[in-house]
C-alpha cells in the first residue's frame, strides 16, 4: 500500500491495529507485555522525547508555515478531517464519516459524539464554522481553501458544507487543512499555546523545548499512552546526533547522509523517505531569452541533476521525471524529462537564436541549493554563459525579486508545500496557482498556456478517477514542456529512531513510529516501549 517509505511496517495496517485496540478496551496499553510477545518489557506511560531539525515560529493553525509547529500541532488540534502524512490519505477525526452528499454542492457533516477540548469544552459546529472561516482568510490557506463557498452549523453537532466546485472530489483532503479551536479564541491565543482537541494538549513552550501532556478529554481512537511528548530544539545536526546517540532523544529529525552508517550501527532504526520537497529552478520570462520555451529547455538540459544529487545530496534525492515525485500519489511521468545532454542544450540554444552571455543565477542561502547553484554555473559556463551567483537569505532574494527591479535570469531554490497534503491541485497550487510566483516572480501569468494549465486545474476539481488523473497528466506534461518553474529534484528525508529496548543507551525505546517525507515527526499511535 505505502509506497513512500521504506518500512516493513504498513501505517495503514499500524493505524488499524490502533483502532482495534481502541474497541477492545486498549487493554495492553500501560501494562505488561502479554506472555510470549515481547519478553519482560512495558509499554507506554513514559515520555516520547524528540529532537527537532526545526524551530518554531507560529503555532497558531489558521496560519501557520512553521515545519515545526505544523507538525506539533497535528498532536493537539483536530480537524474535521486529518491527513496522515505516511501515506497522504485522509481520516475522520472530528467527524464520525465521509462528507454526506446532498447535492452537486452541498455536503452534511456529523461530528465525533462526547467530542471536547483540552479545556474541557464541548466541540461544537460553531468551533468548526469558526476556524474554517479564520483559516480561510489567510492568504495561504485560502488559496487552498478557495474550492470551498462555506461552512454552516446546522446544529450543533450538524455541519452544511457548499463548495463552488460541483462534486469537488478533494472535499476531505482541504478540510484537513483546517484545525479546530474553541470559538473564540483570540489570535494570541492562538500563536502562545493553541488549545485542541486531539489526543495531546501542550503544557509548556520555550524556545529550546516543547512539552505535551495527554488531553484528558479526549475520546478518538488514538489516546497518548506515555505521560508526555518532548521535543528538543536541536537545530544544529551534531547536537541532534549526539542527543540521538545517547538515548536523550527516541526520534531524531533530517539525519544527515554522513551520519547514517553511525546511527545504524549505534542500533537506531533509520526510515528513508521519498518526499515532495524540492529545488527548483525559476526563470525570468519578462526577460530575453527567457521568454522563449526553447531557450528554458536548453538550461534544463545543460544541467547535470545526477552529480549534483551524488555531490550535494550524497544520493538522498532523486531526478525529476515530472512535477509530481516517482511512487507518489498521481504521480505520472511527464512527456518531457530533462536529462543531462549539453549537445541537446546547444542544440536547443541555436534553434532558440541565444548566443551565451552573461547569466544572473540567483539562490537563496540553503546549504544545498547553493551548491546546486556553483554547478549549475560551471554547466552554463561550459556552454559560453558568463554565470554570476548571487545569493542571500530567502527574504532578501523574494524582496529584490518581488521588487520588480532585480536583473535575475534564473532562480534556484527549495521549496515543500506537501507539509500540507499531496493531493496534485494544492501541489500544483503553491506554484502554479493564481498568485505571486507566475504573476510576479515568473511574470508567465498573462501568457496563453498559464491560462490553459489553470483551466485543466480548475476541470480536475470536479472529477473523479481516471479522468481525473488524465487532466492532472495534461498539467504535468505543460509545465514540464514549458519550464518556467520546475523541479529540479525532490529530496529524500532520513529520519532515525530507537526502535529496540534492549539497544537503546536508556532501555526505552519507540513502537509504531515511521519516518515521513516532509518536515515535522508524528507520534500519532505510538508509545514507548521499556525493557
Amino acid at each position: 500500500m505505502k509506497k513512500l517509505i521504506n518500512s516493513a511496517v504498513s501505517r495503514r495496517t499500524f493505524l488499524g491495529g490502533a483502532a482495534a485496540a481502541g474497541a477492545l478496551g486498549l487493554a495492553a496499553c500501560n501494562g505488561d507485555t502479554p506472555e510470549g510477545e515481547g519478553g519482560d518489557t512495558t509499554s507506554g506511560g513514559n515520555t516520547i522525547t524528540a529532537g527537532s531539525a526545526y524551530a518554531p515560529s507560529e503555532y497558531n493553525p489558521t496560519k501557520t508555515s512553521s515545519a515545526f509547529c505544523l507538525g506539533s500541532n497535528w498532536h493537539v488540534l483536530e480537524g474535521l478531517y486529518g491527513t496522515d502524512p505516511h501515506d497522504y490519505s485522509t481520516f475522520p477525526e472530528l467527524a464520525t464519516g465521509d462528507p454526506e452528499q446532498v447535492d452537486d454542492t452541498h455536503f452534511t457533516i456529523t461530528l465525533r459524539e462526547g467530542a471536547a477540548f483540552s479545556n474541557g469544552n464541548a466541540v461544537t459546529a460553531a468551533d468548526v464554522v469558526e476556524a474554517f472561516d479564520r483559516t480561510k482568510a489567510d492568504a495561504t490557506y485560502g488559496a487552498f481553501l478557495a474550492p470551498i463557498d462555506s461552512l454552516e452549523a446546522t446544529d450543533d453537532a450538524t455541519i452544511t458544507v457548499t463548495t463552488a466546485i460541483a462534486n469537488f472530489s478533494l472535499l476531505k483532503e482541504r478540510l484537513a487543512l483546517v484545525r479546530v479551536f474553541p470559538a473564540g479564541t483570540t489570535d494570541d491565543e492562538l500563536s502562545s499555546q493553541p488549545v485542541g482537541s486531539g489526543p495531546w494538549m501542550y503544557d509548556a513552550i520555550t524556545d529550546n523545548t516543547v512539552d505535551l501532556v495527554p488531553n484528558p478529554n479526549y475520546n478518538g481512537s488514538f489516546p497518548a499512552e506515555d505521560a508526555g511528548l518532548h521535543y528538543d530544539i536541536l537545530v544544529d545536526a551534531t547536537a541532534r546526533m549526539t542527543a540521538q546517540q545517547q538515548g536523550t532523544t527516541l526520534v531524531m529529525e533530517s539525519v544527515t547522509a554522513d551520519a547514517i552508517d553511525m546511527i545504524t550501527e549505534a542500533g537506531c532504526k533509520v526510515d528513508t523517505v521519498q518526499g515532495f520537497g524540492t529545488r527548483f529552478i525559476m526563470f525570468n520570462t519578462t526577460k530575453a531569452p527567457w521568454d522563449n520555451k526553447v531557450a528554458r529547455q536548453a538550461v534544463m538540459y545543460a544541467i547535470n541533476t545526477d552529480q549534483m544529487i551524488d555531490n550535494i545530496f550524497n544520493g538522498l534525492a532523486a531526478t525529476a521525471s515530472s512535477y509530481i515525485p516517482v511512487d507518489f500519489p498521481n504521480y505520472q511521468e511527464a512527456a518531457t524529462v530533462y536529462t543531462y545532454d549539453q549537445e541537446q542544450a546547444q542544440a536547443l540554444l541555436s534553434e532558440a537564436g541565444v548566443t551565451p552571455g552573461a547569466l544572473v543565477i540567483r539562490c537563496t542561502d540553503n546549504t544545498q541549493a547553493s551548491g546546486m547553484a556553483t554547478q549549475a554555473k560551471q554547466d552554463l559556463d561550459a556552454l559560453g554563459f558568463s554565470c554570476e551567483i548571487r545569493e542571500e537569505t530567502s527574504a532578501a532574494t523574494y524582496a529584490a525579486i518581488d521588487g520588480g527591479s532585480d536583473d535575475f535570469d534564473i532562480l534556484i531554490a527549495p521549496g515543500d508545500p506537501s507539509c500540507w497534503g499531496a493531493d496534485p491541485d494544492l501541489l500544483l497550487n503553491w506554484w502554479y496557482g493564481d498568485n505571486v510566483w507566475q504573476q510576479t516572480r515568473t511574470g508567465w501569468g498573462s501568457s496563453a498556456e498559464f491560462a490553459q494549465i489553470r483551466e485543466l486545474m480548475n476541470a480536475a476539481l470536479g472529477q473523479t478517477g481516471d479522468e481525473q488523473q488524465a487532466t492532472w497528466k495534461q498539467v504535468y506534461d505543460l509545465i514540464a514542456d514549458n519550464a518556467v518553474l520546475y523541479p529540479l529534484i525532490h529530496v529524500q528525508t532520513v529520519t532515525a529512531s530507537w526502535d529496540d529496548a534492549a539497544a537503546s543507551p536508556t532501555g526505552v525505546a519507540i513502537e509504531g513510529f515511521e519516518g515521513i517525507g516532509t518536515t515535522g515527526m508524528n507520534f500519532i499511535g505510538c508509545k514507548t516501549v521499556s525493557a
